[in-house]
């Protein structure tokens, strides 16, 4: 697909109502209104092209720019377009999607490193989505990287901007799910933390509490395994005769 023919059905899929949507949760820029569902259906029928992706995002379109963070290669787009692209995300969504290409680029934690600590709201929420989709891959680090994250959040959420808290709270979330052990050093941290104050404007999304939502998912977790597990028993017993 090449850029005006997908910048042409964003066009043809864009609606007021949902323009009015995104503009309740922060977007003040260029845009069509296109839903996440018509996004996704792009997705599939594009698949991977990151020369697509960086045309969309050189569009300034929000629609245009979500699109491009799913149909991007991570392991071809190079850093300095991936922090570009860090640095140019206005909204709070859009922040988050940049973020998922960035974990699984090989520069994730230097990524997640450098815009935890800007100053910029829209660039540190990024930076804390990404150590949020760190904390879920099977990569190798140690507890001690995100006991170090913990800290930080836990000394530093009730001052930082609104957003920025609204991202370290889906870290904290994401680390006490890793395992065991940094589930309850992340519960610990969430209790001491108490309620994450965020403004989310005229919506009505919420702020989860952590603790809670860390238990609820990590039980779920739990029965989803042993689903698996029994589904996998079920499969190898031998046909009857």
């Amino acid at each position: 697909m090449t850029k005006t023919e997908a910048m042409k059905e964003l066009r043809a899929s864009g609606s007021e109502q949902t323009r009015k949507t995104y503009r309740r949760h922060g977007v003040k820029g260029k845009m069509y209104g296109v839903s996440y569902a018509v996004l996704g259906k792009l997705r599939k029928k594009i698949k991977t092209d990151q020369k697509l992706a960086e045309q969309l995002w050189a569009t300034a379109n929000m629609d245009a720019r979500v699109l491009a963070t799913m149909i991007a290669d991570p392991s071809e787009i190079g850093l300095s377009t991936i922090k570009a692209w860090g640095q140019d995300a206005d909204y709070r969504g859009l922040a988050g999607a940049v973020s998922n290409v960035a974990a699984e680029t090989p520069h994730a934690v230097k990524l997640m490193q450098q815009w935890t600590a800007s100053k910029t709201e829209m660039v540190a929420c990024a930076g804390w989505h990404t150590l949020a989709s760190i904390s879920r891959q099977d990569n190798g680090l140690p507890d001690s990287f995100f006991e170090e994250r913990l800290a930080t959040i836990e000394s530093t959420v009730h001052s930082s901007k609104n957003w920025v808290k609204y991202a370290m709270n889906n870290a904290l979330i994401n680390i006490g799910v890793r395992n065991a052990e940094l589930e309850k050093k992340a519960i610990a941290a969430a209790k001491r933390i108490g309620t994450i104050d965020v403004d989310h404007g005229e919506t009505s999304c919420r702020t989860p509490d952590a603790a809670a939502y860390i238990k609820k998912t990590v039980a779920y977790n739990k029965k989803k395994k042993a689903r698996r597990a029994k589904t996998a028993r079920r499969s190898n017993l031998p046909d009857r005769l």
